[in-house]
């Protein structure tokens, strides 16, 4: 049987297919596999099938080399078109099948890569939630009680739960970023225009983007790469000039702490203070900020009248199909419609943007804001009690990005927590996406690795310098829990050997725990050897960490120090 990764990512499906160990054919049946598995997550509208991925698969040519994204699967938001596949935008009455795919689906299929399916969205991409749609809410990809944010959800937890390994959402108010930090993943939204909506159905044409979800930021930057161009036939397309990566002159930071909400505010605001901790060590001058300006602007999109761009586009189909639209979607998108939605409010509105955008630009020229890409989250019940208030707070920081012009990429704060993950999200002007990348790549080249040592390495002691020489920062001692023996192993130099136990001798022993840098951390496992190895290390606060333990066969000859609980 093939092995696949629970994640798909470009590497791993090139090196697979370089070694001639992996077919495409292969890979689509996997994939199929894992949607008819995940049936109930409500991920897909139109499943991974082979009568609709066949036809893509025979047009791969012979040459693996031949194309840039040869053979690399992808889903597809379905308010985004797809040849001869139904597009719904989460609606049945409104369905259409459509002659041609979106001009951006169309370029990453010319560039190699394959559709499998179209995936589920908040009706309308009308939503931070991904609990709008009549095919049913879509879970999280860790955890089924809670939301996987939307509009974009499907989309982001086929790609988590390895279904694809890129997918297509769309964002006018953060549905191309929300649903990355809930399920821990990249979402890069790039500016207006760059790439064509052509094939899109329309939330508010003036705001809204194709967006890409990915594992790793290279994937995503490389989807750019090929999606973005300019589309003669998409009135909102746009010429940029390309630039080469560029850290920031500055990064701007909130003044007072960002909001944090739901039951586990307390956790996201400590992540929210871990991810702060490491952006003033980037080497980036940091400022201070009041963010009040951008709250004041993402009102406009609700509050003001932009929400008539909503109403505008689907009040023919809303009225003439009475009741077949998601209840709390109809409430909103007829709120555009409400009679203080005048033309003079618009252009009230439009005059308050086109400050907040010229300060904006101000602002941020070689510079970039950080902000949480959300405050919290909820659960699926939460949200069916309260869904207004519940989706409003979602987008606290999210609604004001295309509003003002800006591009903006989400990361995950740590990219391997599947319990409660949380992410921040990177503003830029629309031509500076190239600072974007840079500041993207240095802040996830800072995430740390917890790691307990409990012997020479110990601070003080003669090898700490392995760590000290690899910037790792000393966080302090703890304990573990009492269910380790600890040995003097017969090593030259001598070593402690930890060793987990479940018959009740077991032992508190303490340790020194360190921060390593991911990007560090194989150069210190170089100098690991047996019988040492690493492995999983819980301590007395209930936290687990990475850290030294023993193989079982040294403590035959060594001296049990449990006793002393330490070394």
């Amino acid at each position: 049987m093939k092995y696949f990764p629970p994640k798909l990512t470009f590497a791993w499906i090139r090196q697979a297919y370089a070694n001639n160990e992996l077919e495409p054919s292969e890979l689509i049946d996997e994939i199929i596999r894992r949607s008819e598995a995940a049936s109930d997550k409500n991920i897909w509208i139109v499943p991974p099938a082979h009568i609709i991925i066949d036809k893509y698969l025979k047009a791969l040519p012979e040459d693996r080399n031949s194309l840039p994204l040869w053979g690399i699967p992808f889903a597809i938001k379905d308010n985004i078109d797809l040849e001869d596949i139904p597009t719904t935008a989460a609606c049945p009455e409104y369905s259409y099948i459509p002659s041609k795919s979106a001009y951006t689906v169309s370029r990453l299929i010319e560039a190699g890569a394959i559709p499998v399916g179209k995936t589920n969205l908040d009706q309308f991409a009308t939503g931070l939630v991904g609990t709008r749609s009549p095919y049913g809410e879509v879970h999280n990809a860790f955890d089924d009680s809670m939301i996987s944010g939307g509009s974009s959800s499907g989309s982001a937890v086929a790609t988590a739960l390895g279904m694809s390994a890129f997918s297509l959402g769309t964002d006018t108010a953060g549905s191309g970023r929300v649903p990355a930090m809930l399920n821990g993943l990249i979402g890069f939204k790039p500016p207006l225009g760059s790439w064509s909506t052509n094939g899109v159905v329309p939330a508010c044409a003036s705001l809204d983007c194709v967006t890409v979800f990915a594992n790793t930021l290279d994937d995503a930057l490389e989807v750019n790469k090929y999606a973005k161009g300019y589309d003669p036939d998409c009135p909102w397309s746009i010429k940029y000039n390309e630039k080469g990566k560029q850290l920031p002159q500055k990064i701007y930071l909130p003044k007072e702490e960002p909001t944090f909400f739901g039951d586990n505010a307390s956790i996201h605001r400590s992540k929210w203070s871990s991810a702060v901790e490491r952006i003033k060590k980037l080497g980036i001058e940091t400022e201070e900020i009041d963010y009040k300006m951008f709250y004041d602007a993402a009102l406009i999109l609700y509050e003001g009248a932009y929400v008539a761009e909503r109403w505008a586009d689907l009040k023919d189909f809303v009225e003439s199909h009475e009741g077949k639209t998601f209840p709390v979607t109809e409430k909103i998108l007829r709120s555009g419609g409400s009679e203080e939605k005048t033309a003079a409010k618009l252009f009230e509105d439009i005059h308050k943007l086109q400050y907040y955008r010229h300060k904006t630009r101000e602002i941020l020229e070689n510079a970039i804001m950080i902000m949480p890409t959300a405050g919290g989250t909820f659960t699926r019940e939460e949200v069916r009690k309260f869904p207004v208030k519940t989706n409003s707070l979602m987008g606290l920081y999210t609604n004001h990005c295309n509003l003002l012009d800006l591009s903006a990429i989400a990361l995950p704060e740590n990219s391997n927590d599947r319990e409660l993950p949380f992410g921040i999200t990177m503003f830029a002007l629309a031509d500076s996406e190239n600072l974007l990348a840079s500041a993207a790549e240095k802040f996830l080249s800072s995430e740390y690795v917890k790691f307990a040592v409990c012997g020479l390495h110990k601070k003080g002691y003669p090898l700490e310098w392995q760590l000290s020489g690899l910037n790792a920062e000393y966080c302090g001692f703890a304990k573990t829990k009492p269910e380790y023996r600890l040995y003097k192993l017969k090593t030259s130099p001598v070593k402690p050997g930890l060793i987990k136990v479940a018959d009740g001798t077991g032992k508190s022993i303490s340790v020194d725990i360190y921060k390593i840098s991911k990007t560090n951390i194989g150069s210190f496992l170089d100098n690991v050897t047996a019988p040492l190895t690493v492995g999983n290390i819980e301590l007395s606060d209930g936290s687990v960490v990475k850290g030294f333990l023993c193989e079982g066969y040294a403590a035959n000859d060594a001296e049990n120090i449990t006793s002393a609980g330490y070394f």
